[in-house]
């Protein structure tokens, strides 16, 4: 696939071959940076054993924490649909932000004003520098999607997203839709 279809918004698919890369197999990563500097993005289906409440004193809602990625694991980032309510968000694509005031966010969730379904947190980032990923297009490690919608971003059913991708791209993913994620296990 061309590198041109990197743009924020869209989607990285991880191919079926990168196998024992405990990040990035079987990942579904949204891009929300593209530019001179490089790519970043947030991996949308490895959820970690911590809720929310477990990382921010105070607050009791146990909204599910996702691995976001192998870099900066010990900050925390969210991805939200409401940037009428978090000021200083940055637009990723039509119904889709990321950051803004974290102090509005705490007031959210500690007033049970926000859900799930409207915000998605996680612990570290996935980043590249921009030849860096187009080498890894170039060796066929990664599928781009393009576009995404909120429902699909911040959804919990998380269990088949990668699955039902590789349902998506069909031909030989189709089979990998069902292969164990390590082979050896055949």
């Amino acid at each position: 696939m061309s590198p041109t279809l990197l743009k924020k918004g869209n989607l990285l698919v991880s191919k079926p071959n990168i196998i024992g890369d405990e990040s990035f197999s079987r990942s579904i990563i949204l891009l929300t940076e593209y530019n001179e500097d490089g790519v970043v993005g947030f991996i949308l289906n490895k959820q970690l054993d911590y809720t929310l409440n477990d990382l921010i004193p105070g607050v009791e809602l146990e909204i599910p924490v996702y691995q976001g990625g192998p870099v900066e694991m010990d900050n925390l980032y969210f991805l939200h649909s409401i940037p009428d309510l978090i000021p200083d968000s940055h637009l990723i694509t039509d119904d889709i932000y990321w950051g803004g005031d974290f102090t509005s966010v705490n007031e959210l969730l500690n007033n049970n004003s926000i859900t799930s379904d409207q915000i998605k947190f996680f612990l570290g980032y996935s980043g590249w520098h921009k030849n860096q990923l187009t080498q890894e297009l170039d060796a066929q490690t990664w599928a781009i999607k393009e576009g995404t919608s909120a429902p699909f971003v911040f959804s919990e059913d998380i269990s088949d997203l990668w699955k039902n991708e590789m349902l998506e791209l069909g031909g030989s993913y189709e089979l990998w839709s069902n292969a164990p994620e390590n082979p050896s296990y055949n």
